[in-house]
Order: C-alpha cells, then sequence, then structure tokens
C-alpha cells in the first residue's frame, strides 16, 4: 500500500520559514517524480514545484521562485519543500504527490499526500 506522509506544516510570522517533509512508502520512490501542489479554501488545487527522479530537474510556480526549494533524499524515500520569506497569500493545505511523468497537472499524479496545513499571519 502505496502511502505518502507530509508533515512541517504550522503557523508562522510573515518573513518566517517552514520545512514540509514527505515521507513515502510503498513504491520505488526513486522510480517517481514528486511534486508539491497546494489548495486554498475556495480555490483549486494550485502546482507548487516538482523535481525529477534523480533531483537533477526542479521547476517551481513563479509566485514561489526565489523563496521555495524543493528536494529529495531517494535514501529516505522523501521529498523536501524549503519555505523561505512566507507571504499571507502562500496560506493554504500543502500535498506531495508522486507521478511517473514530469508534470504540473494533478491528474498527472497518481499518488498523494492527505495534506499539511500551512498558515501565514501577517
Amino acid at each position: 500500500q502505496v502511502q505518502l506522509v507530509e508533515s512541517g506544516g504550522g503557523l508562522v510570522q510573515a518573513g518566517g520559514s517552514l520545512r514540509l517533509s514527505c515521507a513515502a512508502s510503498g513504491l520505488t520512490f526513486s522510480s517517481y517524480a514528486m511534486g508539491w501542489f497546494r489548495q486554498a479554501p475556495g480555490k483549486e488545487r494550485e502546482f507548487v514545484a516538482h523535481i525529477s527522479w534523480s533531483g537533477g530537474t526542479r521547476y517551481s510556480l513563479e509566485s514561489v521562485k526565489g523563496r521555495f526549494t524543493i528536494s529529495r533524499d531517494n535514501a529516505k524515500n522523501t521529498v523536501y519543500l524549503q519555505m523561505n520569506s512566507l507571504k499571507p497569500e502562500d496560506t493554504a493545505v500543502y500535498y506531495c504527490a508522486a507521478s511517473t511523468v514530469l508534470s504540473d497537472v494533478p491528474r498527472q499524479y497518481v499518488y498523494w499526500g492527505q495534506g499539511t496545513q500551512v498558515t501565514v499571519s501577517s
């Protein structure tokens, strides 16, 4: 059974930092591209960043470039999202997901975590 478990969310003041982690089990982690998405209340799920199987290719949403960094440790079956200079508009539930293709489209991701809440206060 495949499981993706996110952690590291919480409440932080604007300008602060959080590091999200997503621990994967039940799949060959290094065979999957990994992505982070977020969903704010009343909005559609939004792509944030993705990383290729070996970590050599990364791409992120324009509004988070320079502030968020995605990385992975295949030995630990874990993908991370380092979030710096957080803004109130970054408030959302953040999800990690696994895909067999490198994509920013949610429907191309086959496995999803349960999400972790990130709240940024002004």
